[in-house]
């Protein structure tokens, strides 16, 4: 079979640093706008592969990662985690940038120094989120709809009653998509828009 799901693997982080670089500007390839290409993987893989591996779900072509849906059951624990165990690392790597940078690369430093903000209170009652990503060629096939279900699974059996995402208002592909798998609008907001799905 060309393409299969599996379990995240620790060998597979670097592949899904690349898959979010790759789609990292509202679904298209971000790499022209990072000087950093570890940047979006920092805050948006590699703390949800460490802390919650069995959320994380790998899209295989040929044996090689081409898509993830990972995630967290508790996203307010996951913050105080973030905040305790994975952000201050990267605090003293990456300076805060002075106000007059406003490149991509500094509002993502700037959002490693702020950490964990306060809760959403639109989004209470979903307490899991997730973050799924496709390369191309892995598109159009059924395969995000197979990775939601394979971590909506996951969510299920451990009790978790709803989760939510958050999607670029200017990414409608990806935006059309949740609205087929069974995600509802919760709020929207400057630039993006809260998406939900209940569990229970």
């Amino acid at each position: 079979m060309e393409f299969a799901i599996r379990p995240y693997h620790p060998s597979d982080l670097c592949a899904l640093y690349r898959v979010c670089l790759l789609t990292g500007d509202s679904g298209d390839d971000a790499s022209a706008l990072y000087h950093d290409p570890d940047l979006l993987g920092h805050i948006y893989v590699a703390p949800y592969a460490v802390f919650e591996p069995d959320l994380c779900f790998v899209l295989t072509h040929h044996g090689a990662p081409c898509a993830y849906v990972l995630g967290t059951r508790d996203s307010a624990a996951f913050d105080r985690r973030c905040a305790q165990d994975w952000y201050p690392v990267l605090q003293t790597r990456y300076a805060t940038p002075p106000p007059e940078d406003t490149s991509p690369d500094a509002d993502l430093i700037r959002h490693i120094h702020r950490g964990a903000q306060p809760a959403n209170p639109a989004l209470a009652a979903y307490p899991a989120h997730l973050h799924i990503d496709l390369l191309p060629e892995a598109q159009g096939q059924g395969w995000g709809r197979r990775l939601i279900a394979a971590f909506s699974a996951r969510l299920r059996a451990l009790g978790v009653p709803a989760v939510y995402l958050g999607v670029g208002a200017r990414n409608l592909r990806a935006i059309g998509f949740y609205g087929h798998v069974g995600f509802h609008v919760i709020q929207a907001y400057p630039g993006w828009v809260a998406y939900g799905m209940r569990l229970d």
